[in-house]
């Protein structure tokens, strides 16, 4: 049962007929594994705090810098060269103090990635780099983890979700499967970011979350839903498995 207090505070998902108390008790008991705490991860971290996600894990190695506060909401100036996951817990016990918090300021790789996310019911791509999006990919498809993916650069936003140890659903590399370079890196023009965009994606993958912890809703399972604000323009397009994949084939 909702005690009082988490029917006034969780009032307005309550109402939703999607919702109701019996979907809010589902949000409670979700475990939520959010990676990197920067312009995406802080609109997620934000909003499924807020929804009442009850037990949520932070990973980021990263410390605070100035430039990240153009798109990086959850953090301040009081925050430069603080750990930004340490940064993101201290926001989340001000918003709502009753949410576990676990902090990892760790650089993720295939072995502790492995070890961690077993705790978690659903695993968020908050990351920019594609080395780390690859073990990603990889570890929740060996793990069977529901994977809610988000990119974002200058003024698009691209989402989807991977559960490619279902069916026939394809995973993040049955369609960009070309560059594991750990040392691969984009050039720093080719990270630019309206701020604004970063905080759509997160809130975007917040959503599709919620979605699957309900599962409510259409899915974006073998999807990926592509926005581009600066000519207003938005589609669906469908991805497929593919067999000779090297992760999920």
């Amino acid at each position: 049962m909702l005690t009082e207090y988490q029917k006034e505070l969780y009032l307005r998902n309550i109402i939703v007929p999607e919702i109701l108390e019996e979907g809010q008790k589902k949000i409670l008991n979700s475990k939520i594994l959010i990676i990197g705490a920067g312009g995406l991860g802080s609109a997620a971290i934000y909003y499924l705090a807020a929804a009442g996600v009850g037990h949520i894990g932070i990973i980021d190695n990263d410390k605070v810098e100035l430039s990240n506060l153009q798109r990086q909401i959850i953090h301040n100036h009081s925050d430069l060269n603080k750990l930004k996951c340490q940064s993101a817990q201290e926001k989340i016990k001000q918003l709502n103090s009753d949410i576990k918090i676990d902090i990892f300021p760790i650089r993720v790789n295939e072995d502790n990635l492995a070890d961690l996310i077993k705790d978690y019911d659903f695993i968020l791509d908050c990351t920019d780099n594609f080395p780390t999006r690859f073990i990603i990919n990889k570890i929740c498809f060996l793990e069977q983890k529901t994977l809610i993916f988000t990119a974002v650069k200058q003024f698009s936003c691209h989402i989807s979700v991977f559960k490619a140890y279902q069916d026939q659903n394809p995973c993040y590399n049955c369609f960009n499967d070309n560059i594991y370079d750990s040392s691969f890196s984009l050039a720093l023009k080719e990270k630019g970011i309206l701020g604004s965009v970063a905080g759509i994606g997160g809130t975007m993958q917040a959503t599709q979350t919620i979605k699957e912890i309900l599962n409510i809703g259409e899915s974006l399972v073998g999807k990926m839903l592509i926005f581009d604000f600066l000519n207003n323009k938005s589609k669906i397009i469908n991805l497929r498995k593919n067999p000779n994949c090297k992760i999920c084939g």
